[in-house]
């Protein structure tokens, strides 16, 4: 169990993003939560030089639709240096929770080893609102951070 702030890191040892291209595919499901995400992604690209007109946010209904959103993305016109897809999925009385969840894990990683664009997975999967708030800019971090940082990684590391 995470007991500490998972967002923590070193400004200094994070690449610059200047030059760089980022997309973003957003749930509107648990708005709350995904929101908080989004402006934390934003934030930290943003202060590690990536021009808030080189991030273009899509936003989708819910998770699930992240999978369809980063595809598009990866194989559009104008394709960006990386996609970040940002969604909370929390954990209710059916086994939807379970479906979605691996659904959504699975084919991100499926599109994120056949596309030529990283895509960083920054999907919360909960037991319920609190853990997921606590991980949306509360005691836990901010998710969304954690996948910019992942982001400016991956493109210092693999897109020339």
């Amino acid at each position: 169990m995470a007991t500490i702030n998972l967002s923590e890191y070193n400004p200094d040892e994070i690449p610059s993003g200047k030059g760089k291209t980022v997309s973003i595919a957003v749930s509107e499901w648990n708005g709350e939560v995904t929101q908080r995400l989004l402006e934390g992604a934003i934030e930290t690209l943003m202060q590690h030089d990536v021009r808030r007109e080189d991030i273009n946010v899509v936003h989708v209904p819910g998770s699930f639709e992240l999978i369809y959103a980063c595809h598009s993305l990866s194989s559009g016109m104008g394709q960006p240096h990386v996609i970040i897809a940002l969604g909370a999925v929390i954990r209710g009385e059916t086994p939807h929770f379970d479906y979605i969840s691996q659904a959504v894990a699975i084919n991100l990683g499926k599109l994120n080893a056949t596309t030529k664009t990283p895509i960083v997975m920054g999907v919360l999967t909960t037991d319920n609102m609190q853990q997921a708030l606590d991980r949306a800019g509360g005691s836990k971090g901010n998710k969304g951070v954690e996948a910019a940082v992942t982001a400016l990684k991956m493109i210092d590391q693999f897109v020339w």
